[in-house]
């Protein structure tokens, strides 16, 4: 009799507890989720706080080289457009890999229709891709002032413009080339005419 009187109040004092340590829970819950919209809020706005310019130019390096393939196919249609419909129409007709460039009708069509479009097809190639090179991110016309940036960046750039062997030559001397030859005696490296020196350097 001892442990039935005792065993429903220990089961009524712990399903009165249970219930006290609840609220406290819920009321977690919503700050977290708060937090997670006003961060999801934010990314969402406006236009990414850095662009990498390295990868504008690169891609406009790409944009270039498909141009310039298709530009006899695409070239003239692209020109005669005037909605977005006919230039998507434009790339799809252009194959798979042209098909990306569909997304950004819009911005196409605003570069074709820009007043400093040029006449010539070589610089109309090349004025295309770097404005799209920002791919809407930013504007055609800061997008092709990084791609000019970037490109005067590698113009400037230091590079290796000689690059020798340590040879031992019968006329006695030891050490660097100069030249691709002997500095003492002017023996040239005797390298096989089947010979890739890139393979060796690189």
């Amino acid at each position: 009799m001892a442990v039935c009187r005792e065993f429903p109040l220990k089961f009524i004092v712990s399903v009165r507890e249970f219930p006290s340590k609840m609220p406290m829970r819920r009321k977690s819950a919503p700050k977290q989720e708060k937090a997670l919209d006003t961060i999801a809020g934010k990314r969402g706005r406006g236009r990414p706080a850095r662009v990498r310019a390295s990868e504008i130019a690169g891609r406009a390096y790409n944009y270039r080289l498909i141009f310039s393939q298709n530009w006899d196919f695409i070239g003239e249609p692209l020109l005669k457009a005037k909605t977005d419909g006919e230039v998507v129409q434009v790339f799809e007709k252009g194959g798979p890999y042209m098909r990306e460039f569909a997304p950004i009708a819009p911005l196409i069509l605003k570069v074709l229709h820009d007043p400093e479009f040029p006449k010539r097809r070589e610089t109309q190639i090349n004025f295309l891709a770097d404005s799209l090179a920002g791919y809407g991110w930013i504007s055609p016309r800061h997008s092709r002032n990084i791609c000019e940036r970037e490109r005067a960046k590698e113009k400037h750039a230091t590079h290796i413009i000689r690059y020798e062997f340590k040879i031992e030559c019968s006329c006695g001397f030891k050490g660097f080339s100069r030249d691709h030859a002997c500095p003492e005696c002017k023996a040239k490296i005797p390298f096989p005419s089947s010979f890739d020196l890139n393979s060796v350097l690189f």
